[in-house]
């Protein structure tokens, strides 16, 4: 089904929200439903629920509300997302042994299936396969395209390396910039950016409530 119009950014932010609810609901035997039941399952009002899904077409029926395959298929085609995505770690300092054990990514997309640092064999107890960073072009999935990368050294060096192997989008946690072509997408993940940001908009708040 075509977009019957652009989808406004703030849309797209809320579209995994929803794929990842409606993928729970299914999962729960839930075949149809409401944009009331819906706004009660994900906190978002069914008022703005329904302008975001009018963007995507006329996707349910007054009264009957919406099927839920039918909305899984439509936003996994939206947001270009696989449930059965093959992700690889690259970096397994704590971090990286954090996202591992979590591994779990709630019904939205698949998992991390192998893992790759500089010193293999000084990761313990892995949920899965680590090897050397080197050896990625022989161990990495074939269809994998997204790396979360760990790093906190030779980050350019490394994203060169996984971008001439295949990946075209990386989650980075490292804060040193690097540069990628323009047919990869990066999402950086700066915790202290949104440490500061809350700040700001908490202090604005009190400001705010102090009036």
């Amino acid at each position: 089904m075509e977009k019957t119009r652009r989808v406004p950014k703030a849309t797209l932010h809320r579209y995994p929200i929803y794929l990842k609810a409606l993928r729970k609901l299914k999962a729960e035997g839930v075949t149809r439903i409401m944009s009331r039941e819906l706004a009660d399952y994900v906190g978002i009002e069914s008022t703005t629920i329904r302008r975001d899904f009018s963007f995507l077409g006329n996707l349910g029926k007054q009264g009957y509300g919406y099927e839920v395959d039918d909305l899984i298929r439509i936003f996994s085609g939206e947001l270009g997302m696989n449930f059965d995505e093959k992700i690889i770690l690259v970096g397994c300092g704590n971090l990286g042994k954090a996202l591992l054990n979590y591994n779990r990514w709630d019904h939205v997309v698949g998992e991390i299936v192998c893992a790759f640092d500089l010193y293999p064999e000084k990761v313990k107890g892995a949920s899965v396969p680590v090897y050397a960073l080197k050896d990625l072009p022989t161990n990495k999935p074939e269809s994998c395209r997204i790396a979360i990368m760990t790093i906190s050294q030779d980050v350019q060096e490394t994203v060169d390396f996984l971008v001439a192997n295949g990946i075209t989008g990386i989650v980075s946690f490292a804060n040193e910039h690097f540069s990628v072509p323009s047919n990869v997408i990066v999402k950086q993940i700066d915790v202290v950016s949104s440490i500061q940001e809350l700040v700001f908009e908490a202090n604005e708040s009190t400001r705010s409530d102090n009036k």
